[in-house]
């Protein structure tokens, strides 16, 4: 077959794929959402002592470029859809298959963080960098390919094919509930690149992939959810980004849902990331770009949470009249210079943690990161110091680690007392007038 007779099959199958309900199919698997017992997560590193630390959610980085095989090793599982096979790479699989079900089969609910990092591989490039991704930003990340028909083809086949892996009802693979579609969307630039970009087009082409995902999802799993990923720019743009490459979370959000409904509604959810305004000042309860209205305040960090379920609340965001959910999959407290830097970020955790126990609307708390790591800009944010000279080799526990290992537990009262003078406060229920 020609090139332009396998992007007419592709075609076809795009199409066909596009047809489907967005509802869940018929053989997919009832099991219903779990209901952990706290909302206390991680980013996971290291899954021995995540188990450990008592953690409810897990969030894991995977990476599509990692996963496909263009090539068709005959060693490496496939699937088949629309008469074509795709191949995949088993040992990336398996990798991500133990930690996966080392997390799951403890009733830990996991999280995928789904990411398209630029490959070194010319004919991974060819099929998974989105046709607009600038070669020049400065994280290699790239949006997902859903625009030709050979990448949309492999998106649909990757995620119908991990969906059905981590959703079997005997967990012989594990299991995943949530999908997250990239990561922290309205700054595209440099976390999910298509080049210069709206955030109405943005909002186009990012909707598409998210139904997609979602459509496959449902295909094996009747309540898995699908996610989208945003930073805590809200009614203004990250200010590191130059127009076209950053813009704020509120009227993305706006574009999205209203993208959606257009094409027929269906319960995407939100996976929100509300660092402090200063990534290096872990205070939040001192954000003065927090404020309290969703409509103004710049920014929605841990300090004005509440406005965050106030705007989902909305009829025009809800689905079906249910407030869509949220997850809280990334942010962290960097650990200060300072005798008392490690206190500090210490006591940042225990203010977030009334912070989002007061909202019904989050489900999950997922910290960043579990070791700090040579490589991010400066940040500390980790429960361990990593070893000197190494990335993120853990090297000694912070006291952070002890107050999150007791977060959920009925030793959280006194575990996190040492927070209140820091905080200038004599109670959590008067953390609003901390200082």
């Amino acid at each position: 077959m020609n090139a332009a007779g396998r992007w007419r099959r592709a075609l076809s199958l795009v199409c066909a794929l596009g047809c489907l309900s967005l509802g869940a199919a018929s053989g997919a698997d009832p099991e219903a959402y779990p209901q952990p017992p706290s909302k206390k997560g991680l980013q996971v590193q290291m899954v021995d002592d995540a188990i450990a630390l008592g953690i409810r959610h897990a969030a894991l980085n995977f990476n599509l470029a990692q996963l496909i095989d263009p090539r068709s090793d005959p060693g490496n599982p496939t699937t088949t859809l629309g008469g074509s096979t795709y191949h995949f790479q088993r040992g990336y699989l398996e990798a991500l298959d133990g930690q996966i079900k080392a997390l799951s089969d403890r009733g830990i609910v996991v999280s995928l963080i789904l990411l398209n990092y630029e490959s070194g591989d010319p004919e991974l490039r060819r099929i998974l960098l989105h046709p607009d991704y600038s070669t020049n930003c400065p994280n290699h990340l790239s949006a997902f390919n859903t625009v030709t028909p050979e990448g949309r083809a492999w998106y649909e086949a990757s995620i119908g094919f991990m969906a059905e892996r981590w959703s079997r009802p005997d967990g012989r693979h594990g299991r995943v509930w949530n999908w997250i579609v990239g990561n922290e969307v309205n700054s595209h630039w440099f976390w999910s690149n298509l080049g210069p970009s709206t955030s109405e087009a943005f909002a186009i082409d990012y909707e598409r992939t998210v139904r997609l995902t979602h459509q496959a999802v449902r295909r094996h799993s009747q309540n898995g959810r699908v996610f989208l990923s945003l930073e805590h720019h809200w009614n203004i743009a990250y200010p590191g980004g130059k127009e076209g490459q950053v813009f704020p979370g509120r009227p993305f959000l706006e574009h999205f849902a209203r993208r959606a409904r257009s094409g027929g509604d269906y319960d995407w959810h939100l996976a929100f990331h509300p660092y402090p305004e200063d990534l290096f000042n872990p205070r939040s309860w001192r954000d003065k770009s927090a404020t309290p209205d969703w409509k103004t305040t710049p920014r929605i960090t841990f300090r004005n949470l509440r406005a965050l379920g106030e705007f989902l609340d909305q009829p025009a965001l809800q689905h079906q009249g249910r407030t869509r959910r949220v997850i809280l999959s990334e942010q962290g407290f960097h650990t200060p210079d300072g005798a008392d830097g490690e206190a500090v970020q210490a006591a940042a955790y225990c203010y977030a943690w009334h912070q989002v126990a007061a909202e019904p609307g989050i489900d999950a708390f997922i910290l960043h990161r579990h070791v700090d790591h040579a490589h991010e800009g400066g940040l500390r944010l980790g429960l361990w110091t990593h070893t000197p000279g190494s990335v993120a080799t853990p090297d000694r526990r912070k006291p952070i680690y002890g107050v999150f290992r007791k977060a959920d537990t009925p030793e959280r009262d006194a575990a996190f007392a040492f927070a209140l003078p820091l905080l200038g406060i004599r109670s959590w229920d008067d953390r609003a007038n901390a200082r």
